[in-house]
């Protein structure tokens, strides 16, 4: 079978990390991976933010289950050590989809070096509150991003889950 759709087959969402660090070299080449997503009209218009500093994550999952709605002490990252914050420029109209398809290749690409992943939502509310909007600028990060996702990454701890079983009737072919 071809190594990329063994990948897309084989890949899944981790829901429990090791507290070890990956590697830089690895983040550096999952966020390249992100890099080479297609977008809308070749603008490339998605950034991405790898965050390794312990207390900024831990900032991050403590807003985020805020947002989530759950119980004090949940970690909506799994543990994972490192997150990859993908955000999208909001004036391309393509944006949300161009996001996508980067988070799409961080989590191939994590799976590929071994690496567990997840994509966790509601980056979009945290990048609406000013304390997140500051950062970007921090960051020296201008105009109107939108949080499209994060990419928890790590490495499992545990068992990879098995695939569910695929839905029937879902492809159609107009020959």
């Amino acid at each position: 079978m071809n190594e990329i759709i063994k990948a897309m087959k084989e890949r899944r969402s981790i829901r429990k990390f090791k507290p070890d660090m990956p590697k830089r070299e690895e983040l550096a080449q999952i966020a390249e991976a992100g890099l080479y997503a297609a977008s809308g009209m070749g603008r490339q218009a998605v950034k991405t933010v790898v965050v390794t500093n312990r207390e900024l994550r831990d900032k991050l999952s403590e807003i985020n289950r805020k947002i989530g709605g759950w119980q004090e002490g949940f970690d909506p990252f799994y543990g994972a050590p490192s997150i990859i914050i993908v955000l999208a420029d909001k004036e391309v109209p393509t944006y949300l989809y161009d996001g996508s398809l980067v988070m799409g290749n961080l989590m191939l690409a994590a799976h590929s070096l071994g690496l567990g992943s997840i994509w966790i939502h509601r980056a979009k509310q945290e990048f609406e509150i000013d304390e997140w909007k500051m950062l970007l600028k921090k960051l020296g990060i201008d105009g109107e991003w939108e949080g499209i996702g994060h990419c928890a990454v790590g490495y499992v701890d545990g068992d990879v889950p098995n695939a569910a079983p695929r839905k029937d009737n879902r492809i159609y072919f107009v020959e």
